[in-house]
């Protein structure tokens, strides 16, 4: 697979920018400095990359990187979203 292979989803930036293909996101990983790209989050995103440049499907690169570019962020539990409708369903002879 070529490196102008697209991504099926771009990649969004912090800034904005969009990474379309696997030659925009070595470009923007080769510009990171060394003590950001020496991170395993990173190593690992550059090893993935350079195996889908090789033949891997581009969702295992747009992960990679998506896991990079997130590693500080921390999922929380929203209690307050809207309930569910799932439970037991309601029969007509119990209504």
């Amino acid at each position: 697979m070529p490196w102008s292979a697209p991504f099926e989803d771009p990649i969004v930036l912090p800034d904005g920018r969009k990474l379309l293909t696997l030659k925009d996101a070595a470009d923007y990983i080769t510009k990171l400095p060394k003590k950001e790209s020496d991170l395993p989050e990173w190593q690992t995103a550059i090893e993935v990359l350079l195996l889908c440049s090789r033949g891997g499907p581009t969702m295992m690169a747009r992960i990679g990187g998506m896991k990079a570019l997130n590693r500080g962020v921390e999922r929380v539990f929203n209690p307050d979203r809207k309930e569910t409708h799932w439970g037991k369903p309601k029969l007509k002879r119990d209504q």
